[in-house]
């Protein structure tokens, strides 16, 4: 063999035991710590829960989605995708004839049976758990990375952000204001400080007056929410179709939201979905809590 070709077999041995930085560059963590890694960018993505959808259209893979779970309606594209089940019970064996390479879980909402069953056949899984609004953000910039669609991911973060930055400069040296959330009626139920929701309520300067419960969501009694004396009652529901269940709080006439009117309703696609529209929520409830603030100081002298 000639000196030249020794030298050519010799880079071509080089380069083919190099590591592939392009699969590298796939490598992510996830909200449960572990290390996700893709050959190539996703392009079959199964989605099991409607927030997912949301993240992955921010994050421009959208058009990627093969399949998700039911309410996944938003943006008006994701209206038009397959459904496998809703993400407390999906198809695994339809999940698993759609060949997916990427599959996004929710870790609090999905089964965590499922999701370990999804795992032990194989498929690669993204589970997801935004806490913080900024996780919102990272959630993006991690599914734009898996996905090769880091520029229009980066350029949605970057308003996100600064959309972020701005509410919080509004809203950071405000009065602390008591406040209630109600996410479901019958049984009462709340949510404790580690929710996003909870994020949401600091952010606009509110305190959460069950942020110590130890589960994520619980029924709370109304007798317990009363002894707290809230504020401010927030309700995530549509008004025209559960205005029950704050009528049902003007009964107790002694609770500071009531005797200042301080009750309201939020679209919970806004807040419950843990996904890109939660800074639109936050803008609605931090109005709200304004209200209750400069009511509070308006009925200062009646205390």
């Amino acid at each position: 063999m000639s000196r030249y070709g020794f030298i050519l077999l010799a880079l071509i041995v080089l380069l083919l035991s190099m590591p592939d930085l392009h699969a590298e560059s796939l490598s992510v963590r996830d909200d449960a710590g572990r290390l996700v890694t893709l050959d190539k960018p996703a392009q079959r993505i199964v989605t099991l829960a409607p927030h997912a959808v949301e993240l992955l259209f921010a994050a421009g893979a959208g058009d990627r989605i093969v399949a998700t779970v039911s309410y996944s309606d938003y943006p008006a594209q994701a209206k038009v995708i397959p459904e496998i089940g809703s993400y407390t019970a999906v198809d695994v064996e339809r999940i698993l004839a759609l060949q997916p390479d990427l599959v996004i879980a929710w870790q609090s909402g999905n089964r965590k049976n499922e999701i370990d069953k999804l795992i032990q056949l194989g498929l690669t899984i993204f589970i997801n758990e935004p806490r913080s609004i900024e996780d919102v953000a990272n959630s993006i910039e991690r599914l734009g990375k898996l996905t090769a669609t880091e520029t229009v991911a980066n350029r949605f973060v970057k308003k996100f952000r600064q959309h972020y930055r701005r509410l919080q400069k509004n809203y950071q040296n405000k009065s602390r204001v008591r406040m209630f959330y109600q996410i479901w009626n019958h049984p009462l139920m709340t949510i404790n400080g580690r929710h996003l929701i909870s994020a949401v309520m600091r952010l606009c300067g509110a305190e959460n007056i069950f942020s110590d419960m130890s589960a994520l969501s619980a029924s709370v009694s109304v007798e317990a929410v009363i002894a707290a004396k809230p504020e401010i009652i927030i309700a995530g529901g549509d008004k025209n179709k559960k205005a029950a269940w704050l009528t049902a709080w003007r009964h107790w006439k002694t609770l500071p939201a009531v005797r200042y009117r301080q009750l309201y309703f939020i679209d919970p696609d806004l807040l419950h979905r843990h996904g890109p529209r939660i800074l639109d929520g936050a803008e609605i409830m931090c109005r709200d809590i304004e209200q209750a603030r400069l009511a509070e100081v308006a009925n200062a002298g009646d205390k």
